[in-house]
């Protein structure tokens, strides 16, 4: 089992990510937005632009162990949905990092996490580039083929 992080060190990396959100918004003309949850000091959110999906938002949680992180890829599908869980389950099959899920009322979720020594700016980095890339990829195909019927000529 990984070591429990003390708060004053949580805080401190609570501060790099500060930091590094902040830089990541200046550099970055995909990333619309960054900040915490005002209710939940270690919970952050970055909202970007997509081109296939109108925006992607992801969100940081800080634990005692693990830096946890997903994102919202689609509603519960209307039809098909055993076809788009099996999609989702095969197109994630190669990926490193994350994982698709099945999240509240069925909707359809990027997520993983990072043990807190492993967090770094690269590391934060591939984990929002990671996760940005592959709702692009794959939303368009899970989307049509869960609601199928919208898309029909």
């Amino acid at each position: 089992m990984s070591e429990i992080w003390a708060d004053t060190d949580r805080g401190i990396l609570a501060r790099q990510i500060d930091e590094w959100l902040a830089t990541y918004k200046e550099n970055n003309s995909l990333c619309l937005a960054v900040g915490r949850d005002p209710d939940d000091d270690m919970h952050w959110f970055v909202r970007m632009k997509g081109e296939e999906k109108e925006f992607t938002t992801v969100w940081l949680t800080l634990g005692q162990r693990t830096l946890q992180y997903e994102t919202y890829v689609m509603p519960a599908p209307e039809e098909n949905a055993a076809e788009v869980y099996e999609q989702a389950l095969r197109r994630g099959n190669k990926m490193v990092g994350a994982a698709f899920s099945i999240g509240i009322e069925d909707a359809l979720f990027l997520r993983g996490e990072l043990l807190l020594s492993g967090v770094s700016e690269p590391e934060l980095d591939r984990v929002l580039g990671t996760l940005y890339a592959t709702v692009e990829r794959h939303f368009p195909v899970l989307i049509r083929i869960g609601f199928a019927s919208r898309f029909a000529v």
